[in-house]
This record gives structure tokens, C-alpha cells and sequence, in this order.
């Protein structure tokens, strides 16, 4: 006698995209923050994908372990906001952008201007943020991607040299020093 049962014609993929029509259609992200307002916070930063590349299955697999913390605290109770964010790191970008346009560093003032190459580097940086919304959808990563936090904003920027200056006042930065290489 089988106590479970045994499915033959299991087709994962499938039930994949039943549950997310049904979150979808319930709206269950927003519900799980909406149901839980006024209950203790645990607030998210997603640690910023880069948009300039392309996502692959490692970043699938550090979402997912994300998205069990976040929905572990869902569970406890807590409202659980999930902010999205990217990253626009520099030099590979400034790199792409100068490659693409045929120009050098030296260039940038001369042969463009320095808010058109700016203009450029901030278009570039974003090229595949349709394909990173894409996974987070078909992945079922519950992420907030309405208002995401972009490192090269200066709302940005301003908050964390802030940040770093506070730290400063309160006599918590310092100058360390590292052994030479091969000696620890």
C-alpha cells in the first residue's frame, strides 16, 4: 500500500508557471506586506546585481537563498520590504562605452563632452535590466522593482560619503596596514 502519491507525468516547469500566475492573480507579494502592516519591519537591500551583464544561474542561486531569508521572516510575522537595486560599477562600463564610441579617457572634453560621455556610461550600464526583471519574475523572487536604488545616483552617493563621514566623526576609521604578501 502507497501512502503518497506518485506522480508519472510530473511536469515541473508547468507547475512553475501555475504558482506564478496564482501569485500573480492574488497578488501575494503585496499581500504578504499589506497583511502584516504595523508589525515589527525587516528590511531588504538586495546586494545590487550589476545590469550590464547578463544574469546566470549563480545569481539565481544567491537570490534564492536571499529570498529564503526574507520569506522566513514573512512567515515570523514581520513586514518584509524588499528593495531592489543595481549596480553601476565603473570601469568595465567606462571601458564598453569608450570601445563603442572609439574614444580614450583623454577624449572625454575634446572629442565628447564630459555630461555626453556620462549620458552614454549611464545608458550602457542598464542595457539588460529587462533580462534581470525577467528572472526575478520567473524565478518568484519577491523583490520590489518599482523604485530600485541605482549606485550612481547621487541621492546615493551623497548618503554613503554621510555614512562614511559619520563613522569618521565617531573616531571608527583608521588606517590599517597588511602583512607582505605571503606572510600572515
Amino acid at each position: 500500500m502507497n501512502k503518497f502519491t506518485e506522480y508519472k507525468n510530473l511536469d515541473l516547469s508547468q507547475i512553475n508557471k501555475e504558482i506564478l500566475e496564482a501569485w500573480e492573480k492574488n497578488k501575494t507579494f503585496s499581500q504578504s506586506i499589506e497583511t502584516r502592516k504595523g508589525n515589527p519591519a525587516y528590511v531588504f537591500y538586495e546586494g545590487p546585481p550589476s545590469a550590464n551583464g547578463m544574469p546566470g544561474i549563480h545569481h539565481v542561486m544567491a537570490r534564492t537563498i536571499k529570498d529564503i531569508f526574507c520569506r522566513y521572516k514573512t512567515l515570523q510575522g514581520f513586514v518584509v520590504d524588499r528593495k531592489a537595486g543595481w549596480d553601476t560599477h565603473g570601469l568595465p562600463v567606462e571601458l564598453g562605452v569608450e570601445k563603442n564610441l572609439g574614444i580614450t579617457k583623454e577624449d572625454i572634453g575634446t572629442k565628447i563632452t564630459v555630461e555626453e560621455y556620462n549620458s552614454a556610461c549611464r545608458k550602457d550600464v542598464m542595457k539588460f535590466t529587462d533580462k534581470w526583471e525577467e528572472l526575478t519574475d520567473l524565478m518568484g523572487f519577491w523583490l520590489d522593482m518599482s523604485d530600485p536604488y541605482i549606485t550612481y545616483d547621487n541621492r546615493y552617493i551623497e548618503t554613503l560619503w554621510w555614512l562614511l563621514n559619520q563613522l569618521f566623526e565617531k573616531g571608527l576609521l583608521y588606517k590599517g596596514f597588511l602583512p607582505p604578501l605571503g606572510q600572515a
